[in-house]
């Protein structure tokens, strides 16, 4: 059922708590930490506009990173101050989400303010669902507006347990713009897709994206597989794979996956020839103090075996171009998960070819696109097509889940929309 939206309500005048995903890059740099990608604060923008315009008093919570404790290098301050640059106007910050000082800084609140709150999980009681964390939090609001989908997987505080608070007392917990929207596309949309539907799946595991395969078997008119999952695939159908990334224990069940595909007539492409590298640690380690690996006697190997040395690490030219067909002749596309190790130069040409196939397809033939978070935005923003596809979802892990079909408690815990009279207290 679609969930009461701050289109829905009145907030003049109200206090009303609205959790965001201000979970972004930060950077040093002379001295002070700066926001390196603002793409997250600028997909908030608009319900936070509306909410000004309403003139409501509004206090934005986040989390940022998993700091352990109280830790200055994961302070929301600096997100604050660029928020305030993006909004044009004052954004006030409080070294705290919960207390006095929120208790001060929110009584001298206008209409139309903005206030934003310190990193909610300077708190271990956040990522608890801890009720009394949940009170404090709630303590001074009238209401809850949800717009962080990438955070609505998760029954913390700040995403489930102040909405119970403050709906406890008779307050309205709606959905922010962006929350509609991910609903929309990520739901609605893609509830009865218009044919022919084709679902595009990489990364590394079998095991992530299992759950979303079984589901989406039953309405694609085509799956194409790429990443490290492919050889889960190939082995399960007794090919070698060399040193790929593999899951031996998840063979049944992509056995079971393909099965299902024939079952079901949908076509379960696999790629038909790949690029593969030789492996090589060195002596540098990565920022997790892990060996980096350099990749050598990099080929293309047009054979479903991998040899012994090697990895497969990218489709190949002759899968870009089979799938880049299918994409070709989609109504509605559904895309998560890069094609490879996009991140090095020498594997991203399979997952750029997806890219920049899913835009044309869009652009020129009138499909609809749907970009599943995680790694495929990364690949669409660093090939500048973010623009060129219907809708890019936010939510990496919230996503997954979603087209699994699992209850969000983040949405969950939201309104539903009345039909007929509306009789909730909202306008």
């Amino acid at each position: 059922m679609a969930k009461l939206t701050v289109r829905d309500i009145n907030a003049k005048g109200k206090r009303v708590f609205m959790r965001v995903d201000f979970n972004v890059p930060l950077e040093e740099k002379d001295g002070a930490m700066v926001v390196t990608d603002v793409t997250r604060i600028k997909e908030t923008l608009p319900t936070i506009q509306l909410l000004i315009q309403q003139g409501a008093k509004l206090i934005l919570a986040s989390h940022l990173g998993r700091p352990k404790g109280k830790d200055p290098t994961a302070s929301l301050k600096p997100v604050a101050a660029k928020l305030q640059e993006m909004l044009g106007k004052p954004v006030a910050f409080v070294e705290d989400c919960i207390g006095p000082e929120v208790e001060k800084a929110v009584s001298k609140m206008k209409e139309g303010d903005v206030l934003v709150l310190e990193n909610t999980r300077f708190y271990k009681e956040e990522e608890a669902n801890d009720p009394e964390f949940s009170k404090k939090l709630a303590a001074f609001a009238d209401i809850y507006v949800n717009d962080a989908f990438g955070s609505a997987h998760r029954a913390h505080a700040s995403t489930e347990g102040v909405a119970r608070v403050i709906a406890a007392r008779g307050g309205l917990c709606v959905a922010g713009l962006l929350m509609e929207r991910e609903l929309k596309f990520l739901g609605d949309e893609l509830e009865n897709p218009q044919k022919p539907f084709v679902v595009i799946l990489g990364g590394a595991k079998v095991s992530d994206k299992i759950n979303v395969i079984d589901r989406l078997l039953d309405k694609a008119d085509a799956l194409l597989i790429g990443g490290a999952m492919v050889y889960t695939f190939r082995l399960s159908m007794g090919h070698k794979t060399g040193k790929s990334l593999v899951e031996p224990d998840k063979t049944d069940v992509a056995k079971k996956a393909l099965e299902k595909a024939k079952q079901k007539n949908v076509k379960f492409l696999l790629p038909v020839d790949d690029v593969i590298a030789k492996p090589v640690p060195t002596d540098k380690l990565d920022k997790k103090g892990k060996p980096v690996v350099e990749y050598q006697d990099v080929k293309v190997n047009s054979s479903l075996d991998c040899p012994d040395d090697y990895a497969g690490l990218d489709i190949g030219p002759e899968t870009i171009k089979q799938y880049s067909k299918v994409i070709a002749g989609a109504k509605t596309i559904l895309w998560n998960g890069p094609m490879g190790l996009f991140e090095v130069k020498q594997f991203a040409a399979g997952t750029n070819a997806i890219a920049k196939a899913v835009a044309d397809a869009t652009q020129q033939k009138g499909a609809k696109s749907i970009i599943g978070g995680g790694d495929s935005v990364k690949a669409l923003n660093k090939a500048g097509l973010a623009d060129k596809v219907t809708f890019v979802s936010t939510g990496g892990g919230a996503s997954l889940e979603f087209l699994e079909g699992k209850v969000l408690p983040g949405v969950a815990v939201l309104m539903d929309k009345p039909s007929g009279c509306c009789c909730c207290g909202c306008k």
